[in-house]
């Protein structure tokens, strides 16, 4: 993984900061792990729109990734390592010792032809899944399960990982990317290491036709819209704004949104840092 600049050849290369790509070994995905993408463009089935700023982009397939890594005490063999449209991380598809083909988020250092696996009889190595009770404390791990047999959940885009800390009964006390200390049950999967390309937040696009690529329309200020568009809209010359809130009103810098009887609030041992 690495980055590279350009030379301000056009306007666009000026600033622009891209991925090398280097990690990656091919750029054709496997056939029976693809399926067709129908984009809405932000409409309903109306044909309304109900999500602002979304519409365009470049034509893509989308790869079906084994976040549950339910394929247990049988080795796979890294294949390639792949770039995915659909998601910050690079991927990895591996060949099952059966025959069986799946692709999962590739962690940080794994390579063509290492050998991963999932379950009991897996060892802390980068890419193999495992019990959280069977985890080494301290270990740096990522696509981590809330709830047994569900797949992974957290952890997933480019460069994230958490940390198993402690253990308590049936607990792991796992601090998140986000900071937060919460407990986790120790019967969920983790991923051992930390998600592939971490440079990814370095990377800067350079022209805005890039994210039109992407799918992402321009997006518009509530302070430049008129009274009936926006909260904060309206006014004479630079008269302007108002306390910030979102369209429909909710406050916004400060405002707590979370529910006050969260079901989950149980297992947070420590909030997020602001």
């Amino acid at each position: 993984m690495g980055l590279k600049k350009f030379k301000p050849t056009t306007p666009g290369q000026r600033h622009k900061i891209n991925s090398t790509y280097a990690e990656v070994t091919t750029n054709i995905p496997e056939k029976s792990l693809t399926e067709g993408i129908s984009k809405s463009g932000g409409r309903n089935n109306d044909g309304r729109m109900t999500m602002r700023y979304i519409g365009g982009g470049h034509k893509q397939k989308y790869r079906i990734i084994d976040f549950k890594r339910d394929k247990q005490d049988i080795p796979a063999t890294v294949n390639t390592i792949e770039y995915d449209p659909n998601r910050t991380a690079r991927i990895a598809l591996l060949f099952y010792a059966d025959g069986e083909k799946r692709y999962i988020i590739a962690p940080d250092g794994l390579k063509v032809g290492d050998t991963v696996v999932s379950g009991k009889t897996a060892t802390p190595n980068v890419g193999n899944a495992m019990f959280l009770s069977d985890v080494p404390l301290g270990t740096v791990i990522h696509n981590i399960e809330l709830k047994p047999g569900r797949g992974g959940a957290v952890a997933r885009g480019a460069g994230t990982y958490a940390q198993l800390n402690a253990r308590d009964g049936r607990y792991a006390i796992v601090k998140m990317p986000s900071g937060e200390t919460r407990m986790i049950l120790t019967t969920c999967l983790a991923t051992i290491g930390s998600v592939s390309n971490s440079e990814h937040s370095l990377v800067v696009s350079g022209k805005a036709g890039r994210s039109r690529w992407l799918g992402r329309r321009p997006r518009v200020r509530g302070v430049v819209m008129n009274p009936v568009d926006h909260p904060m809209g309206g006014g004479e010359g630079r008269n302007s704004g108002g306390h910030p809130r979102s369209r429909n009103g909710m406050p916004a810098k400060g405002y707590k949104t979370r529910q006050k009887t969260k079901y989950s609030d149980k297992f947070i041992i420590e909030k997020r840092k602001k």
